[in-house]
């Protein structure tokens, strides 16, 4: 031991005592540092071996750490170990010993470590491959030897999300439901923030009816990615539909027990429908009977217990009858007792309504009966069709399920009639305008279709009904939004050559339904006028001049509809501008602004400051019919930004006019606009504008500079004239 060592002669007194001291301590901190260093590795190994993937990813990684750092310290540790041999050779001996020791386990661990990297690349690209194979037998629906090359993929590399999450989708098409929720358990130690190991999670907690655990599963999906929230709500729905589905069957199971007439009666009328070789006759009267018996949700479901939607396939008589093209008067009969039975079993029970859109006879008629032009028989289609848009739900399977593209022509085609089938088909047309999904379809056949049918109804205006083709402008309107359908309809020269037809057929109407029509044609044009082309520039005179003749209308709305059309339309022509000025246009927006509203307001004071932009006598009129600009003035006071930087944008123009600075003298036009000059609006041409006003003003009238020096104003005002300058 080192207490022992004789000292060496040259050294007196109490020196070696210390020296003894010191050299136990040291070799004390040798030992404690080796078994540290032991530890280490021993936890490193142990790590290794783990069977927990992120354990032996985080001990790679160290290992890796560690042995760069030896690398880089190695000199250091070397001449340390030099010097302390000069203290106590034996204890330096059997550190370094233990020091060589654990390095070479270390480099041991290199070379494991770097061979470790080389069989994953290996094993890696293996796994790959399996997968590849796996998903080729999936797509096949051969899950058998996807779930068998999943695995062998899983034997080469077990950390393998990928594989994991695909086997689990195999496993839940083969209805193994636990193995599908072990796997995606498995995938989610591989990644904690797998949405797709939830999302089958979830499924395959559902299909076991583990509606909490299924519903926690999706919420997971919501806290990973809250841009989720689409897929959330649609699995939270399915949760939703399907443990309320099992709710009332088990109801609907006990009262069969319990032997109520009416649950028995729905089963029975069942069994006798199946019946083969009946005269049609026979069929029509029982799914009439059937149709009477379904009050309530226990009836739906019972209905779809006893295989109620197979009706259709099990029975060649009734499936013929409904599917014939053209139908006899029992298949109408027939088919119109279906549209009745399918209403009653239908009608707020969400889970028979996605049965039934799925029956391929159901889904492939639907079109084929709205253009049956068999009365009774649209009639009921349109009914049942109006359940499915009474929710969310519905409305979705019904885009989802239905090729929608010839829908809306369809539809459309309703206006002629007169009774309520226009209401309906408008109706279902509405609602379904709110599916991105449904615009997305109207745009394949729309120009070459739609557009040509909608002009048509247009130009028929006293031969259609009248309150429908308004519902029908509505509604064209409205899919103006999407920018496709837009720019398609503003490119069609007949379309609007059939708006200004219409707008000349209804203005000496005064019928409400007659004004409804002109109200709604209105509104489609300012959607249109969105759009700029050849075809609006062409154009622009005549609805220009059509807009001016609605401006003495009694209805106060086709007023304002015709102002803001008269404030898209005249941007695009400067003859139309013309043309509106000798019309009066100016005089007659001062009277209305003067009137108020905002909207109006809003309109008006954007066609003034079109007309005044580069027409003297717009200028002229103004500054005669708004005496000291006392309509200006209030504009500028406005909360609206859009009002105020139209109104200062028309009163810059107008200060050109001989006089009509000086008619500002004795009024607060200074301090208004260099409120707005200096001010921090939205819309940076509020101040721009203003600032301009503000320019000009000075320059026409010098002694506005005054009011402008006693506000402070002079900087605003340098800063404005480049803005003069420009223009």
């Amino acid at each position: 031991m080192a207490g022992s060592e004789t000292p060496p002669p040259h050294l007196h007194g109490p020196a070696p005592r210390r020296r003894r001291s010191e050299s136990d301590g040291e070799q004390e901190e040798d030992l404690q540092r080796f078994l540290r260093r032991v530890d280490d590795i021993a936890s490193l190994v142990q790590g290794l071996n783990s069977s927990d993937p992120d354990v032996k990813e985080k001990a790679i990684a160290e290992t890796e750490k560690r042995l760069h750092d030896q690398e880089t310290s190695k000199d250091e540790e070397s001449k340390t170990t030099v010097n302390r041999t000069l203290i106590n050779t034996r204890a330096s001996d059997v550190a370094n010993a233990e020091a060589v020791n654990a390095d070479g386990f270390l480099a041991a661990l290199e070379k494991d470590a770097k061979e470790r990297a080389k069989r994953r690349k290996r094993n890696e690209r293996l796994a790959n491959a399996l997968k590849e194979k796996g998903n080729d037998a999936f797509r096949k629906g051969d899950y058998v030897t996807a779930i068998q090359r999943y695995t062998e993929g899983l034997e080469q590399l077990k950390d393998k999300q990928e594989l994991y999450t695909n086997r689990a989708q195999a496993y839940l098409k083969m209805h193994d439901y636990e193995k599908a929720i072990s796997d995606c358990e498995w995938a989610l130690k591989c990644n904690e923030k797998c949405i797709k190991a939830y999302f089958l999670m979830g499924k395959a907690h559902l299909a076991l009816k583990h509606y909490s655990e299924s519903r926690q599963c999706y919420e997971k999906i919501l806290q990973i990615d809250p841009q989720k929230e689409s897929l959330f709500k649609d699995c939270m729905n399915e949760v939703n539909l399907e443990e309320k589905r099992v709710k009332d069957e088990e109801r609907a199971m006990k009262e069969v027990q319990s032997g109520k007439l009416a649950a028995l009666s729905i089963k029975e009328l069942l069994q006798k429908l199946d019946s083969p070789d009946q005269n049609i006759l026979y069929y029509t009267g029982g799914i009439r009977l059937l149709a009477g018996a379904v009050k309530d949700c226990t009836g739906q479901t019972l209905f779809r217990t006893n295989n109620g939607f197979s009706l259709l396939r099990d029975n060649e008589i009734v499936r013929r009858g409904f599917c014939a093209e053209r139908k006899t008067t029992a298949e109408v009969d027939l088919s119109v007792s279906l549209l009745f039975l399918w209403q009653a079993v239908c009608a707020g029970n969400e889970e028979n309504q996605r049965l039934l859109l799925t029956n391929p006879d159901v889904n492939a008629q639907l079109p084929k009966l709205l253009s049956s032009g068999v009365r009774e028989i649209q009639t009921e289609t349109l009914a049942l069709i109006s359940l499915y848009l009474e929710n969310e739900n519905g409305r979705r399977l019904l885009v989802r399920h239905q090729d929608l593209t010839k829908w809306l022509q369809m539809l459309m085609t309703f206006v002629s009639s007169t009774d309520a089938r226009a209401t309906s088909a408008m109706n279902i047309l509405f609602d379904l305008t709110a599916e991105e999904r449904f615009k997305t379809q109207c745009r394949v056949m729309f120009s070459t279709d739609v557009v040509p049918l909608f002009t048509q109804l247009l130009t028929s205006v006293k031969l259609v009904n009248q309150a429908a083709l308004a519902r029908c402008i509505g509604i064209m309107g409205n899919l103006c939004a999407d920018a496709v359908i837009r720019m398609q309809m503003a490119e069609c020269r007949e379309c609007w050559q059939a708006c200004l037809k219409l707008v000349d057929e209804c203005f000496d109407v005064s019928t409400p339904s007659y004004q409804e029509c002109l109200f709604a044609v209105l509104g489609l044009m300012m959607n249109l006028l969105l759009e700029s082309n050849e075809i609006i520039q062409h154009f622009a005179v005549d609805i220009s001049d059509r807009c001016m003749s609605l401006l003495g209308d009694k209805d106060g709305r086709i007023v304002t509809r015709a102002i803001g059309v008269l404030s898209r339309i005249l941007p695009e022509s400067s003859l139309a501008v013309e043309a509106a000025v000798k019309a009066g246009v100016v005089k007659k927006m001062i009277k209305f602004l003067k009137a108020g509203g905002q909207i109006t307001a809003n309109y008006g004071i954007k066609t003034l400051s079109i007309c005044t932009r580069s027409n003297q006598q717009a200028q002229e009129d103004l500054v005669k019919s708004d005496k000291r600009f006392s309509v200006l003035l209030k504009l500028l006071e406005s909360d609206n930004e859009m009002i105020v930087g139209n109104a200062a944008f028309c009163l810059g123009h107008c200060l050109v006019v001989p006089g009509a600075a000086t008619s500002l003298l004795n009024s607060n036009v200074v301090m208004i606009l260099l409120k707005h000059a200096g001010g921090d609006a939205t819309r940076t041409s509020v101040q721009e504008n203003a600032a301009v006003a503000l320019g000009k003003l000075c320059v026409a009238e010098p002694r506005h500079i005054i009011e402008l020096r006693k506000l402070n104003g002079l900087a605003i005002l340098n800063s404005s004239m480049k803005y003069v300058h420009s223009i």
